[in-house]
């Protein structure tokens, strides 16, 4: 019989609940403190309403095709879609391979973690199409040494994430998640019941020969000792946040396309461009950073017109199915990344969970472009939708969506 595959997100955050442990759960779906920004991300989008076309001039020979392909950073891809880099995601035995298995069968490329739970070795084996996103811990010799296996492995892009300032996974008004430094007799008997309440979640990973890793290889600072997450977690809350300059060493010291994550001022994405980014991403850290910053997409055109095309802009925020790509694609992106979308389809069902994840989000966009008389993604831009007053703004210049002129990146 054949396996029915998961049609959207909420349906894979219905199986993910069903399957996993509460408080593993729980640790997905939540944000920063009361987790505002979390959930005005993918709120934003239901404000935002499309102008659809109806009659065209003339007939179309293939009625439903539309052009969705795209290049990254010279990287070829079906659909300007990509999983983001999300850090510790040892709730699937198969992890970030699986991920990248799902997104080389879609097509598209996948960005990796520093707290991601494989070795970036494993995953670059499965998808050639990968990105080093990396996180300002330790010294620059720390971070060079990473850079270098990373470039030894193959990495297409190197990401670097700027907005982790330590908001992270500490203040919740739900209860913060609590991880051990290492998998110890303690910490077995102190999460017993937690693997109990749903041992077929457990068994998953026994059959694989262990149980969930809590190891993050791909930051290490040399070959001999993997560290754990809470104490790579630890590192990143002592290390003081990155300069401008440090932005500028890393362009100097990686010879390969630059970008540069975490951006929701215009005036921080031409500074970056000037760092000598190709591409920034407007991003508010999915939730996890500053709680009650800005939902991304509002934001998101005045970034792109700051830009000027002089850099690709890729966006990240808020995506819970094919329509929201195509209205971040309208706004000024160029490439759209997802993060709790594929987190969600793996905890559901592995592999094929991230990949029906991803071709849910190709079919809408896919009937979004139908709906709206374009043929190709590329074509979207402002005049498709509608959205309040004050609903973008430059958070520099305060300038309104009305007043933008787009300059997009795409040709």
């Amino acid at each position: 019989m054949a396996r029915k595959p998961i049609e959207s997100f909420a349906e894979a955050q219905r199986l993910a609940k069903r399957k996993m442990p509460k408080a593993v759960y729980t640790a997905l779906i939540s944000g920063n403190e009361k987790g505002s920004t979390i959930r005005q991300n993918p709120a934003a989008f239901e404000r935002i309403g499309w102008l659809p076309r109806v009659a065209r001039e003339t007939r179309e020979e293939q009625p439903l095709v539309r052009e969705t392909a795209t290049t990254a950073l010279g990287m070829k891809l079906s659909m300007p879609v990509l999983p983001g880099p999300a850090g510790a995601q040892a709730i699937h035995p198969e992890a970030e391979v699986a991920v990248a298995k799902a997104a080389k069968e879609a097509g598209t490329a996948i960005g990796l973690s520093s707290f991601a739970t494989k070795p970036m070795e494993e995953v670059a084996a499965a998808n050639p199409n990968w990105m080093y996103q990396l996180y300002w811990t330790g010294t620059r010799d720390d971070i060079l040494w990473r850079l270098e296996r990373a470039k030894r492995a193959g990495s297409k892009a190197l990401i670097v994430t700027l907005d982790a300032t330590g908001g992270g996974l500490g203040r919740r008004d739900w209860g913060s998640p609590s991880i051990p430094n290492q998998v110890d007799l303690k910490a077995v008997f102190r999460f017993a019941p937690l693997a109990a309440s749903r041992p077929a979640w457990i068994l998953k990973f026994l059959a694989k020969g262990g149980i969930p890793d809590l190891g993050v290889p791909n930051s290490r600072s040399n070959p001999d000792r993997e560290p754990a997450f809470a104490e790579v977690y630890a590192e990143l809350m002592s290390t003081p946040v990155p300069t401008w300059a440090d932005v500028e060493w890393l362009r100097e010291v990686w010879d390969g396309p630059l970008v540069v994550k975490g951006l929701m001022r215009g005036e921080e994405a031409k500074r970056a461009v000037d760092a000598g980014a190709d591409a920034i991403v407007v991003s508010n850290h999915g939730g996890n950073n500053l709680d009650s910053s800005y939902a991304s997409i509002r934001v998101l055109p005045a970034v792109a017109r700051a830009v000027q095309g002089q850099a690709e802009v890729w966006f990240d925020g808020g995506i819970r199915r094919g329509m929201d790509v195509a209205k971040a694609l309208a706004l000024g992106a160029d490439i759209v990344l997802v993060g709790r979308l594929w987190i969600f389809g793996l905890a559901a069902g592995g592999q094929q969970g991230v990949h029906d994840m991803l071709e849910m989000v190709r079919d809408g966009l896919h009937w979004s472009l139908v709906g709206l008389g374009h043929r190709s993604f590329k074509d979207l831009s402002p005049d498709d939708i509608v959205a309040p007053d004050g609903f973008f703004f430059d958070p520099d210049t305060k300038t309104r969506l009305e007043d933008l002129e787009l300059r997009r990146s795409r040709g």
